[in-house]
């Protein structure tokens, strides 16, 4: 029980420390706090339109701030518990494939591996995504141990709910059924499976259709052949390389554990190589990859570390070996780990920070300026301290995200707004060349041509992907 025990108290001590980040917030992070804070009504009316797939997720966390509006710790701590859950449920599977010191050490990687710690402290569904598909898998498992049907039923509901947390969730589905057709399950366990699966399916449609409309909220994504396909590919090595150590060490379907036909790599393997994979293999249609959407997949890389680990540690039978290795370990995780969980505490370790923008825009603006954003999107940074509570006036804004029913609100014609910018003094203009690029409207057009005809810049100053700069008119800089 210590050795379950283990790797959620770790994963509840790592995520606590420094929760706040410094009181950053990234833009992703401050959708999800705007849109927790609407009425069930205005968010149901909102997700018509957009950000469908993240539905269920404001709602639960509309929940979590009725019950108490604790600023970041309560938009983050969901998060921490959840991966604590996932992290339990690793420690678990690991101990019925593979033993207790493997499940322990399988939960302990998982727990410090720092992408999972960085998306413990985030105010977003991937945490709660892993937690439900690895529960999920720990279901399955038992169901294929014993036959009894209130796992199925209990897989397909944990199933369900991480598919309506995310979408791609029901990528674990491949990875599953790989495992059942690895194993060569009788055809009353695939049956089973199926079934929990149709049941998912039939719940999820409605949400893919909706979300099928609001494709052009992920058109910024760009799948990269150094990052991302290589991240997958290491991934999937060190997988491989994990289960030929198991093999050689003889250690896969040998543990006391391993009951009727489940070893450990036929259910850790899958998950490593066919979520991934698969969206990867989508993207070359459509980019659709980013890492965090199959977080759960480092379930699977930890199981197989972790059973190697201790295979490692048993295969040594020399004591001066053996503290030799656990020192070498000891020195190399923490070496590794202590700067980039410090790094990951840090307001700079997102690609941007909300709160510093709203700061910028504060510090070189004054009260009674306008503000304008580049593309209008970036309204995302000051969701949270808008440009009315600093004093200032958003010139482009006919109506507010809250009462458009929309992520960042409405602007005006870009005529209006190119009126309302010749009649202003001084600007303050907030802006993302990158995605500028990607968003083109008229009205973002029209901005640029009257700032460059009629203003010049006076200050500046660039806060991680945001560049904040004060445009004035001749003499008034």
């Amino acid at each position: 029980m210590l050795l379950l025990l283990l790797p959620a108290t770790t994963v509840m001590a790592l995520g606590l420390w420094g929760l706040d980040r410094q009181g950053s917030i990234w833009q992703d992070e401050a959708v999800t706090y705007d849109m927790a804070h609407r009425t069930p009504e205005a968010l149901w009316a909102t997700l018509d339109g957009a950000d469908a797939v993240h539905g269920l997720y404001y709602l639960f966390m509309h929940g979590v701030f009725a019950c108490w509006d604790g600023g970041l710790i309560a938009l983050r701590l969901p998060s921490v518990l959840a991966m604590a859950l996932a992290a339990c449920g690793v420690g678990l599977l690991g101990r019925w494939l593979a033993g207790p010191a493997a499940g322990g050490m399988a939960g302990l990687i998982f727990a410090l591996w720092p992408t999972i710690q960085r998306y413990a402290q985030e105010g977003r569904s991937y945490a709660l995504v892993t937690a439900a598909i690895v529960w999920a898998t720990v279901c399955l498992v038992r169901a294929l141990v014993s036959s009894e049907r209130r796992w199925w039923v209990s897989y397909a509901l944990l199933s369900t709910t991480a598919c309506l947390l995310h979408e791609f969730a029901v990528l674990a589905f491949v990875a599953h059924g790989v495992t059942l057709a690895w194993l060569k399950a009788p055809r009353s366990l695939a049956r089973g499976w199926g079934i929990a699966c149709s049941c998912v399916l039939l719940a999820l449609a409605p949400l893919v259709w909706v979300s099928l409309g609001q494709t052009g909220q992920v058109a910024w994504i760009e799948v990269s052949l150094a990052g991302d396909v290589s991240g997958y590919l290491l991934l999937v090595l060190v997988g491989l390389l994990c289960r030929t150590l198991l093999r050689r060490g003889a250690a896969i379907g040998r543990w006391p554990y391993a009951k009727r036909r489940v070893p450990l790599d036929q259910v850790a393997l899958p998950l490593v190589v066919f979520p991934p994979g698969l969206l990867l293999l989508a993207s070359l249609v459509k980019p659709l990859y980013v890492d965090r959407y199959v977080l759960y997949s480092l379930s699977g890389v930890s199981l197989l570390a972790g059973a190697a680990c201790i295979s490692l540690w048993q295969s040594v039978r020399r004591r001066p070996a053996r503290v030799g290795l656990a020192a070498v370990a000891s020195l190399a995780a923490v070496t590794l780990l202590v700067p980039v969980g410090s790094h990951l505490r840090s307001a700079s370790s997102r690609s941007d920070d909300a709160t510093a923008v709203a700061a910028a825009v504060q510090e070189l603006g004054a009260p009674g300026d306008g503000v304008i954003f580049l593309p209008q999107s970036r309204r995302v940074w000051m969701l949270r301290t808008s440009p009315a509570s600093l004093g200032m006036t958003d010139l482009a804004l006919a109506q507010t995200p809250a009462s458009s029913h929309t992520l960042f609100g409405i602007e005006l014609a870009g005529d209006v707004i190119a009126d309302r910018l010749v009649a202003s003094t001084r600007v303050v203009v907030v802006r993302d060349r990158e995605r500028e690029a990607l968003e083109t409207s008229d009205q973002d057009r029209r901005k640029r041509a009257v700032l460059s005809s009629t203003f010049t810049p006076c200050r500046s100053r660039t806060v991680e992907s945001a560049r904040v700069t004060v445009h004035a008119r001749p003499g008034f800089c």
